[in-house]
Order: structure tokens, then C-alpha cells, then sequence
């Protein structure tokens, strides 16, 4: 049996070391596709559409953006974990996608910690409790009146189980007395569609799919779900102004990469879509989706996925929510 020489083993870590820095090097020789797991008009497609021009010129590549919908952002998930690590795939996340849905399923498709390697966080959203005008109340304290005189007629939308509408659905029920039904759409932007034509009572969504409609006046905004205002809606009241103690539910954006994707693309692509989130136009532009910018590294995101998991897992199991 022939042993290689320690020389040899050197000759041949180094040479692949500057074979795999060359290929870094020449990245991106072609189009990066971002996997949006919710459909054209939610908030990580809004936000997308936003800041990839400005990455894609920062790149001298395009960024085409890539729809997946269905099972609450799982769908899309699991094809950005499955996909070449090589960096010409980056899959955007939200807490549905990497957070909640580890915690709702234990036997989860994908693995959001150790399938992706983050990029950055975008930044944090609110959701807008609106109502379609034919509903009475004027208020929150008014719904939850409306809600506890007739249980379980009050309808509010959700992207299924896995999402932060369906929690902060259960949470305002529990905080409240108020029993709400859950309707599940494959998205914010689909429901919106119900609600503005008044077959359901309660648009429990994100800003950018619901912003428009409240602007226009086909919908009531009633509240938003942060501990503080929304600069996108500073005269509506939080969850918690409105006299329901202790709630707070925000979604955050992220964008990742696939497991083993080498450090150097990591390193750029957290470069430029940072530069590109702090360009002015493009933070206002996020501000008036409703979100909230906000930039990570990696490692410092990877730590907040970790603890983010941790506490919706506790959550989950209070709720009693099972995996649809």
C-alpha cells in the first residue's frame, strides 16, 4: 500500500485551495437566481425587487427573481436548501420559512440551520390588522367586542400554521377572550383579494400586499402588531396601544445560501446586499413597503436563527399547533 508524502498532501491542499479561490474569483460569470418562497406581491418579493438592481449592478450579473409558493414558504425553502452551492442560487427567508416552520415540525423537509448558510437579514415588518369597512368596528377594543358577542364569526387570513399571522392569531385570542377563525391562503397578497371584496372580515397581513388597499380606503387599518409604530402608518395605534398587553409579532427578511457555498461569495454577497440596503432610496423604498431595514453578518445572524427558533418552538407547543 503506497503512502503520499507530506509534501505531496501539501502540494495537492494547496493547489486545491487556489483552484477553489479562482472559481470564487470568477464568480458570477452568469445570472443568479433569488427563490422568493411566497408569490409576486408579498413582502420578500417586494423587498427583493427593491435591493437586487442595485446588488446586480454591484455584480455586472442580473438577479432574476423566482416564485415558489405554497406551504407557507416551504416549498421555495427546500429548493434554495437543495440547491448547487455555487452562488448562483440565493433563497430568500422569512421567520415562517426558517423559524416557525422547525418549530411547528420536527421532520421538516430542509433544516433552516444547517441547510443555509445566511447572507444578512433585510429587516423586520409589521403586521396590519385591517378590516373590510363593512365591518363596524373602528378600533381593535371594538373587534374584540364585535368577536366576543359572536364567537368564531369573526374571520381573520393566514398563510397556514407555519405563519405569524396564525400565531399572532392565537396570541390575540389568548391575550383577548376573543375567539377568531383562522383562513388559510397560500399568501398575504391572495387573501387581500378576499378581504377587500368582503368575504372575510379580518386581513391579518404583511404591509406590502395590504399597505395599498388601506391607503386607497378598501381597507380599515386598525392596528399594527409591533411594540412600536410603523413609519409607513403613524397615525394607526399598536396591537399593544390598543389595550392588549404583552403582544408583539413581527416577521423578519433574510437572504441565504446554500450549505458549503464557499466564504468568499458569502463575503461579497453580505458586501453588497449591506451597501445596497443602506443606500437612501432604496431604505425609503423599503420603508414605505412597511419594513424596517436592518443588516447582519452571518455569523451574528446564524445566532439569532438559533435563538429565534428556540423561542417560537415555545410558542408552537403552547399553542398546541401541528404541521398542516
Amino acid at each position: 500500500m503506497s503512502h503520499c508524502k507530506p509534501q505531496t498532501i501539501l502540494a495537492v491542499a494547496g493547489l486545491l485551495l487556489t483552484v477553489g479561490a479562482h472559481a470564487a474569483d470568477a464568480w458570477p460569470s452568469r445570472p443568479i437566481r433569488l427563490i422568493a418562497p411566497f408569490p409576486a406581491g408579498s413582502s420578500v418579493d417586494a423587498a427583493a425587487r427593491v435591493i437586487t438592481p442595485r446588488v446586480s449592478e454591484a455584480l455586472g450579473q442580473s438577479i432574476v427573481i423566482d416564485n415558489r409558493a405554497g406551504a407557507a414558504g416551504a416549498i421555495g425553502a427546500e429548493l434554495g436548501a437543495r440547491a448547487a452551492p455555487d452562488g448562483y442560487t440565493i433563497a430568500g427567508g422569512t421567520t415562517s420559512t426558517h423559524a416557525l416552520s422547525k418549530a411547528l415540525n420536527p421532520h421538516l423537509a430542509y433544516d433552516p440551520e444547517k441547510d443555509f448558510i445566511p447572507i444578512t437579514m433585510i429587516g423586520h415588518l409589521p403586521y396590519i390588522l385591517a378590516v373590510h369597512p363593512s365591518v363596524a368596528a373602528m378600533n381593535l377594543q371594538e373587534l374584540i367586542a364585535i368577536a366576543k358577542a359572536k364567537p368564531g364569526q369573526i374571520r381573520y387570513t393566514t398563510v397556514g400554521n407555519a405563519s405569524m399571522a396564525r400565531l399572532g392569531g392565537e396570541l390575540l385570542s389568548n391575550l383577548t377572550g376573543a375567539q377568531l377563525t383562522p383562513i388559510s391562503y397560500k399568501s398575504s397578497a391572495q387573501s387581500v383579494v378576499d378581504t377587500v371584496a368582503g368575504r372575510i372580515e379580518l386581513q391579518f397581513g404583511t404591509m406590502a400586499p395590504v399597505l395599498p388597499h388601506v391607503r386607497s380606503g378598501k381597507l380599515r387599518a386598525l392596528a399594527v402588531t409591533s411594540g412600536s409604530r410603523a413609519p409607513a402608518l403613524p397615525d394607526v395605534p399598536t396591537v399593544q396601544e390598543s389595550g392588549v398587553k404583552n403582544f408583539e409579532v413581527t416577521l423578519w427578511l433574510a437572504v441565504f445560501l446554500p450549505a458549503r457555498t464557499p466564504a468568499p461569495i458569502v463575503e461579497r454577497l453580505n458586501r453588497e446586499f449591506t451597501a445596497a440596503i443602506a443606500v437612501p432610496q432604496v431604505r425609503e423604498a423599503l420603508l414605505l413597503q412597511g419594513l424596517q431595514p436592518e443588516t447582519t453578518s452571518p455569523a451574528a445572524f446564524s445566532r439569532y436563527l438559533t435563538a429565534e427558533i428556540a423561542k417560537w418552538t415555545a410558542v408552537v407547543r403552547k399553542a398546541n399547533l401541528k404541521p398542516e
